[in-house]
């Protein structure tokens, strides 16, 4: 597995397996966070994204949708992507931090989790959901 360092990141794939990104982790940010690379876009969440995702998924007890959502358009009731962006989450917000990047949490989060062995993840062209090992 990768170090998820800037020069060893996670190679990652998206649930429905149509792209490929990495995601390493940046301590030395402010707040310390995940950077997210697709081809030219950089998107960034907050680092304690990771556990936080992973003990929401625990609580909710089965599987969730990922709901997929840029951050201009409403994300699904109950969905990943709703919880990553909603003031009932532990930093009241968004967990993104790049002002117009912010969206698609329920996209490059979830594969994350896979990867760190912390969630179960559907791999379907459409529709996945996620549950907490």
């Amino acid at each position: 597995m990768a170090a998820g360092t800037k020069d060893d990141p996670w190679v990652l794939t998206t649930a429905p397996g149509s792209s490929q990104y990495t995601m390493y982790l940046d301590g030395e940010a402010e707040p310390p966070a995940l950077v997210c690379q697709v081809g030219s876009t950089t998107l960034k969440y907050q680092l304690r994204a990771i556990e936080d995702l992973a003990e929401w998924l625990k609580a909710q007890g089965g599987w969730v949708p990922l709901g997929v959502a840029d951050e201009n358009k409403p994300a699904p009731d109950g969905s990943v992507e709703a919880w990553g962006r909603s003031p009932e989450n532990p930093v009241a917000g968004w967990y993104g931090l790049r002002k117009g990047y912010r969206g698609r949490f329920g996209m490059y989060l979830p594969p994350l989790l896979e990867e760190l062995g912390l969630v179960e993840l559907t791999h379907e062209k459409r529709n996945n959901q996620v549950r907490a090992l």
